[in-house]
């Protein structure tokens, strides 16, 4: 049993990176895959890029040459949802990329050749990442040391769990964040590759899960020092939820 270990930015990954004691690295399509092992659980860590074709391209070769037996997920992403804030975590339930449109083909969002939208996460899978990330979050300052909670805010941070929307662009606008608001209400954030793995996943039948850290609202009153927020905040989340997923 292999469990893929997936992120989008290098360091997002790097923190996933530091706790494996004996990572051997392979390059294929100019990606560099870690295999090693954390926790007694034999790994394959992976630098997906941006967007969903690069991410879609990396879940690919996880499942043909490295023949994983489930993939995760770890990252950032903007909340869109109510009450989802920076320093929140969530947990992906469901996933639907909200730029796809074959209209008047296909209804909007829904993926052709499968008849549906939305794709789900593994159930087990997820519930046992959701629960890393309440113990993660539970105790912030033990994932993230006390300087990076009161820099950030981050006395109570959330576990949200439910739709994760992604999508090929960058949303950072107000009216963008209020417009994806509107057509889908239940979004909770947004990012530019979870979907697209998810479709792969679907395809070779492999369970996926994934969480992600909200790093700012996607709307014009981002203030977040976003450098900073993802190698204090979101990459120490990344190496806590993994290792608690694992049993650490």
């Amino acid at each position: 049993m292999t469990l893929a270990l997936i992120s989008a930015l290098p360091e997002e990954l790097q923190a996933v990176l530091d706790l494996l004691p004996d990572e051997q690295r392979t390059t294929v399509a100019g990606r560099a895959f870690w295999q090693g092992h954390l926790h007694g659980q034999t790994v394959v860590a992976v630098l997906s890029g941006i967007g969903k074709v690069a991410a879609a391209t990396t879940a690919t070769l996880l499942a043909e040459r490295f023949a994983v037996s489930a993939i995760v997920m770890t990252g950032v992403a903007g909340g869109v949802g109510p009450g989802v804030n920076v320093g929140d975590v969530v947990v992906a339930r469901t996933l639907l990329q909200h730029d796809m449109d074959a209209s008047p083909i296909f209804p909007r969002h829904e993926l052709p050749g499968y008849g549906r939208s939305r794709l789900e996460t593994d159930v087990s899978l997820t519930a046992r990442l959701a629960q890393a990330c309440e113990t993660t979050l539970g105790h912030p300052a033990d994932a993230l040391g006390e300087e990076a909670v009161r820099a950030f805010h981050l006395a109570a941070p959330r576990v949200h769990q439910g739709l994760l929307i992604s999508g090929d662009r960058f949303v950072s606008r107000t009216a963008e964040s209020q417009a994806l608001q509107a057509e889908l209400p239940d979004a909770l954030a947004v990012d530019m590759e979870s979907a697209a793995v998810a479709q792969v996943c679907a395809d070779f039948g492999l369970p996926f899960s994934v969480a992600r850290t909200i790093s700012d609202r996607a709307d014009d009153a981002a203030h977040v020092d976003f450098p900073r927020f993802l190698t204090q905040v979101a990459s120490r989340y990344s190496a806590a939820i993994v290792a608690g997923l694992l049993g650490a």
